[in-house]
């Protein structure tokens, strides 16, 4: 019996997400009655989405028929929605008997599946319970809110200290998925400083600069949330752009209510202010950010603030801004290494529960330096092709998918080029590209150098020879035998080759 009522208990946890049409209030017997159809059908909306993947199989499912969600029930028709007309299609075409059988062996009532694009169903995994369309005893339908997994739902503790002139916090930008590293550890431990004991002296105002995508903006969002999360006293966290900061004093000026303007952003705990650069030429706006800046250090409430550049490099800005802005702690983001660009790669592969071989990592991380945003933005790319078409992801695949990404740019490849790009892979000096060192840890990657700028540049068989150490042509000629024979022998061989190839190229 207690099993029966925990059962219950958590199916009923599970429609927290129904919202219906405004209706005449129920009774009491009338409420439960809907509540039992309700479950019905999230238990068979359950069963169909197991047995549709037990039939068509683990990778079909993934690739096709993971994404699909249920939109409504209406009389004898059920809708199901996917997320693009690509997808719609093909299920259209290929599932849509079998979706069909399915549901009329689990709802006798249920007569046809319509499948469209859109909707307000969230994918999940088919072990989590989702809420589904349900049935009024009077047979209308009744629609479903959208849900989401807890990792991906705004928490509502941020959202009741959330002041309503700031930006909600993106709970995807938490510390724990901050990938750290040397360029980045300092304004890390900054951060994590603020978030654990805000107005701490010596770190009031926190300022943040570096380049664009390399992290200013997810440590802002960071402390955000951890304080917005502790146990102790709420603290109200206000985080906003300053272009947002600037529309909101406009606003507040033509509407006269200027007072009520500066009232609300005094009366936060913390307040985040991020790409302060856009405030530079707005005077105005200056002189009232200033202003809310000094009463709230004054009144002991924390300051975090974000920009490109360092204050003192911030040309524009009032000086008694910039003085101000840099008496407390200010710390710089570095441009990403190749070390940091792979664990952030690797972090977002593990995350996303993907595949991806090692080499198409260090591809990526190679070709794409500046900006970490664009180096996920990348990787999402070649996860979602190879999840949509159900191929694995390779080097050759990435470089067709993101080809408008790594095009290869109208430049001549120099020699000078090759040799350094494969000393740095082998881990050897540069120098001994042109040295007499004969053995084979140096004479391996000085061939693959020589068949590299025999396949990628116009240079004669004797020039090539001069630049590696006025060696004969003959040599040349050996080397680029050499390599040939063995990227046919030796797979991962031929591979290290590809991958300088192609990153020489782009």
């Amino acid at each position: 019996m207690e099993s029966n009522q925990g059962n219950t208990k958590t199916k009923m946890a599970a429609l927290d997400g129904f919202t219906t049409h405004p209706i005449p209030a129920r009774s009491a017997v009338e409420q439960a009655a809907h509540e039992d159809v309700a479950v019905q059908l999230l238990e068979q909306w359950n069963r169909v989405r197991n047995r549709l993947q037990q039939e068509v199989g683990d990778v079909e499912y993934r690739t096709w028929l993971r994404q699909i969600t249920l939109g409504s029930v209406d009389g004898d028709e059920v809708t199901v929605h996917l997320p693009t007309r690509f997808l719609r299609d093909w299920v259209r075409g290929h599932y849509a008997d079998k979706l069909n059988a399915l549901w009329q062996s689990e709802n006798k009532r249920i007569r046809r599946v319509d499948i469209r694009v859109g909707g307000i169903g969230v994918s999940v995994a088919p072990s989590v319970a989702e809420p589904d369309d349900a049935f009024r005893p009077d047979g209308t339908v009744i629609e479903v809110a959208a849900t989401v997994k807890a990792s991906e739902r705004s928490d509502p503790r941020a959202e009741a200290s959330r002041p309503e002139m700031a930006a909600p916090l993106d709970t995807r930008f938490e510390f724990d998925s901050f990938v750290v590293g040397k360029p980045n550890e300092f304004a890390y431990a900054c951060a994590r400083r603020v978030a654990e004991r805000p107005s701490s002296p010596g770190f009031n105002p926190l300022f943040l600069y570096g380049g664009v995508g390399l992290g200013k903006t997810h440590l802002m969002h960071a402390i955000g949330i951890e304080l917005s999360r502790r146990d102790t006293a709420p603290i109200q966290v206000a985080y906003m752009s300053a272009e947002k900061f600037m529309y909101r004093f406009i606003a507040a000026i033509r509407s006269q209510s200027t007072m009520e303007f500066k009232e609300q952003l005094r009366s936060v705990d913390v307040l985040m202010v991020d790409d302060l650069q856009f405030l530079i030429g707005k005077d105005n706006t200056q002189e009232e950010f200033f202003h809310t800046f000094n009463a709230l250090v004054d009144a002991g409430k924390q300051i975090v603030v974000s920009a490109d550049k360092s204050p003192s490099d911030l040309s524009g800005l009032e000086d008694r801004l910039r003085t101000r802005l840099g008496c407390g702690m200010v710390a710089d983001l570095h441009a990403t290494t190749f070390e940091l660009r792979i664990s952030i790669l690797e972090a977002k592969a593990s995350r996303a529960e993907a595949e991806v071989p090692p080499k198409v990592l260090e591809f990526l991380a190679h070709k794409i330096t500046s900006n970490v945003r664009e180096l996920e933005g990348s990787l999402n790319r070649l996860i979602a092709h190879a999840n949509l078409f159900g191929r694995p992801i390779t080097l050759e695949s990435t470089q067709e998918v993101l080809h408008d990404i790594l095009k290869a740019h109208d430049r001549r490849v120099t020699i000078e080029e090759i040799q350094k790009r494969v000393a740095e892979h082998w881990n050897i000096r540069l120098a001994d590209m042109s040295s007499a060192r004969r053995a084979r840890a140096v004479a391996r990657p000085r061939q693959v150098a020589m068949y590299l700028a025999k396949q990628l540049t116009s240079r004669s068989l004797p020039e090539i020879g001069r630049k590696f150490g006025n060696r004969d042509h003959t040599t040349v000629m050996h080397a680029v035998s050499r390599v040939t024979e063995l990227i046919a022998q030796d797979a991962d061989f031929g591979e290290r080759v590809e991958l300088l190839r192609r990153m020489l190229e782009s």
